[in-house]
């Protein structure tokens, strides 16, 4: 499958051989979760660098857990930041990933009306 967004990108999508598939790509149930990793994570970098922060790197990393029976939902997200830059405070990184969360993140938002999403983080100096 071949999913074409409206900006004109594309990804492959496929399932596992076992279903049907032939495993050229990611799971559709995958591209949710990357979503949710884009979608927090620009938001977190956006509200650090609009205060100042000498953010340069942040990696989001997410472990899942789904419903053992259909519809397979998933019933437990954790997001996990790791920050890197200059002088962060955590604060400001807790309150950057609590506004993405709570307002801003649509995909963690929709998410967690099924799923219990949670959030940590690591800072490490650039």
């Amino acid at each position: 499958m071949v999913g074409e967004a409206g900006s004109g990108h594309a990804v492959v999508m496929d399932g596992p051989p076992d279903l049907g598939g032939r495993n050229l790509g990611l799971r559709p149930m995958e591209m949710l979760l990357i979503g949710l990793g884009g979608c927090t994570q620009f938001d977190v970098l956006l509200i650090l660098r609009r205060g100042r922060a000498e953010v340069t790197d942040c990696v989001v990393e997410l472990r899942a857990e789904r419903a053992e029976t259909d519809p397979k939902v998933f019933t437990r997200i954790h997001v996990h930041f790791i920050i890197t830059g200059h002088d962060l405070d955590p604060k400001r990184v807790e309150r950057a990933i609590s506004l993405s969360a709570e307002k801003y993140c649509s995909a963690s938002i929709m998410l967690g009306a099924t799923a219990e999403v949670t959030h940590d983080f690591e800072i490490c100096d650039a």
